[in-house]
């Protein structure tokens, strides 16, 4: 059984405070508008929410299953990497789950807002269409119908630790790659080095489907893979660089 190791037990006890923090101040709404990440363009959008999200999640399944990965997986690649490093990772693959998410969010939001503007509507009507749920007078079919496919991507909003432990689990696979895994709803086990990536196509294709397999239909799947690409960029690096060292502090 894994000894949790002292970054990781903090971690959990962060994301702990935080998932009451959700449920009781403010009705648990406004702390998620503080804290929760929102699309750049939205009025509820702040820096901060780049980090604080991380630490947030909607449920109790959510949260469950996000801290029981990262004692899983975050202690013994802890132990390997150390404190620093380790807290490197775990936050740089929370940023790259961001990076993807956000540019998968632009990249389908762009194209509908140019065309949107290009059809005589302005900004500030499509903002308070997207903020009120709202339409004005004079909306045509085809205006309609890119409004109701900007609206959801302009009010999304992103929160859950999953990118970083994605990363954490990409990190595991590189140094353990031999190591058997299993799904939960899939309780056949498969080496790591197939696990991992097979996981990371599932979640491409469920972006580009919409189809869910294993994850609820809101899942932010974009950010599960920028989180494994970026752990694993990570530790390329450094295995590339310091791999003969027993520690890497």
């Amino acid at each position: 059984m894994n000894r949790i190791t002292d970054t990781v037990k903090h971690l959990i006890i962060i994301n702990v405070i935080m998932f009451i923090g959700t449920l009781t101040i403010g009705g648990g709404q406004s702390f998620y508008e503080w804290f929760a990440l929102y699309f750049p363009k939205s009025e509820a959008f702040q820096p901060w929410q780049l980090i604080t999200h991380m630490f947030m999640h909607g449920g109790v399944t959510h949260i469950l299953f996000n801290m029981f990965a990262l004692w899983m997986f975050g202690s013994p690649v802890e132990q390997a990497l150390g404190s620093k490093k380790f807290l490197f990772l775990y936050i740089s693959a929370g940023l790259g789950a961001v990076l993807f998410q956000l540019g998968y969010y632009y990249f389908n939001y762009i194209p509908l807002y140019d065309d949107l503007i290009s059809s005589g509507l302005t900004n500030d009507q499509l903002v308070h269409m997207f903020t009120s749920n709202e339409t004005i007078s004079g909306i045509t079919d085809a205006q309609l119908v890119n409004l109701k496919a900007a609206f959801p991507i302009y009010n999304a909003s992103m929160v859950g630790a999953s990118g970083c432990i994605m990363g954490v689990l990409a990190a595991f696979g590189m140094m353990n790659p031999e190591a058997k895994l299993m799904m939960i709803f899939l309780p056949i086990p498969i080496k790591a080095k197939y696990f991992i990536p097979g996981i990371i196509l599932l979640d491409v294709i469920s972006a580009i489907s919409g189809q869910s397999f294993f994850s609820p239909s809101n899942t932010a799947y974009m950010a599960h893979v920028g989180g494994a690409i970026t752990g694993f960029l990570i530790m390329w690096y450094w295995k590339k660089n310091q791999f003969n060292q027993n520690r890497w502090d």
